[in-house]
């Protein structure tokens, strides 16, 4: 059963009679609860509910000149609620972080229809146990969150990519290791082998800079003195994230080239400095070392009769 609630109210009184009914519920679609409920640029906070579309809660943030620094592929696609579900990111996640960085309180309503609030509205927010991290990824397994609130940056001013074209792996490797040796602040770091075809190498290693036009500058600068100096584009919303989505998996960043070898032919991109694969080869279990008893623990607490989805 997918609910479709079209406010607050009418979501608990969902929730709570399929709960008591012994009903299953897939989920919950939030497209009535879309507003961004406050904005306040001089504390870099705001609120907003979770049915809003991703793209859009990102360009009302740009009207003040802020953001959300987290860029998942084809935002456009993803509502806030699914965006904290899902723990999407994308490629500046080496620079800034993922969402659990910016959630600083939510607002949830659980499967037997009590509303919970957890942390606040101020970045120093420090009273009682941290659920937020909890909620994030849970893919409305432990509850339906409805509004969320986020600390923002600053729309950098400058923003600038440069990429390298490499002939193999051990290239990869030692051009990392210069990266992370060097002075340089990249907010991106990926490498992929998407639509390359007729170049003369497999491989093409991307960065990215943002902030000042005058740090932006200094480390395209520093950049060429490694050798990196193609004037380039982050990665596009390509077909490669749509349906089957692409197996994502967790690594070493250490280890990064060599389980891309272990891939073989396989389309691939690789967040490089946080050791993030998304890949279509062979299809393992990206979960199997998850601590399986743990969640089940957990869904007994917030869902003992589990009405909700399991994770």
């Amino acid at each position: 059963m997918l609910l479709q609630p079209v406010n607050l109210d009418d979501l608990v009184s969902q929730l709570r009679t399929a709960n008591a009914q012994g009903n299953k519920v897939a989920g919950a679609n939030l497209a009535s609860m879309n507003r961004l409920i406050e904005h306040v640029p001089e504390d870099m906070t705001c609120t907003v509910e979770s049915g809003m579309n991703l793209k859009q809660f990102q360009s009302q943030l740009a009207t003040n000149g802020q953001c959300l620094p987290i860029d998942p592929p084809h935002a456009g696609r993803f509502t806030v609620g699914e965006f904290i579900g899902r723990n999407l990111s994308g490629p500046r996640r080496f620079g800034y972080g993922t969402i659990r960085d910016y959630l600083i309180g939510i607002k949830v309503v659980l499967a037997d229809g009590r509303v919970i609030n957890a942390g606040g509205k101020v970045v120093k927010n420090v009273a009682g146990y941290d659920l937020c991290k909890l909620f994030v990824g849970s893919d409305n397994s432990l509850g339906i969150v409805v509004e969320a609130n986020f600390k923002l940056r600053p729309l950098p001013p400058a923003t600038a990519f440069v990429g390298l074209m490499c002939e193999n792996l051990d290239a990869i490797d030692r051009l990392i290791d210069s990266l992370m040796k060097s002075e340089l602040t990249p907010t991106v770091m990926d490498l992929h082998n998407l639509n390359l075809q007729g170049s003369d190498f497999p491989y093409a290693f991307v960065i990215g800079f943002e902030g000042s036009t005058d740090e932006v500058d200094w480390q395209l600068a520093k950049a060429r003195e490694l050798g990196i100096h193609e004037s380039t584009t982050s990665i596009p919303d390509t077909d490669f994230w749509d349906d089957p989505a692409p197996t994502k998996i967790s690594i070493l960043p250490s280890q990064l080239t060599e389980h891309l070898r272990s891939l073989g032919n396989a389309q691939f991109i690789a967040r490089a400095g946080n050791g993030i694969i998304y890949h279509r080869g062979r299809t393992e279990n990206p979960h199997s070392d998850l601590p399986v008893e743990l969640f089940r623990r957990v869904k007994s607490v917030f869902d003992p009769n589990h009405t909700l989805p399991e994770l």
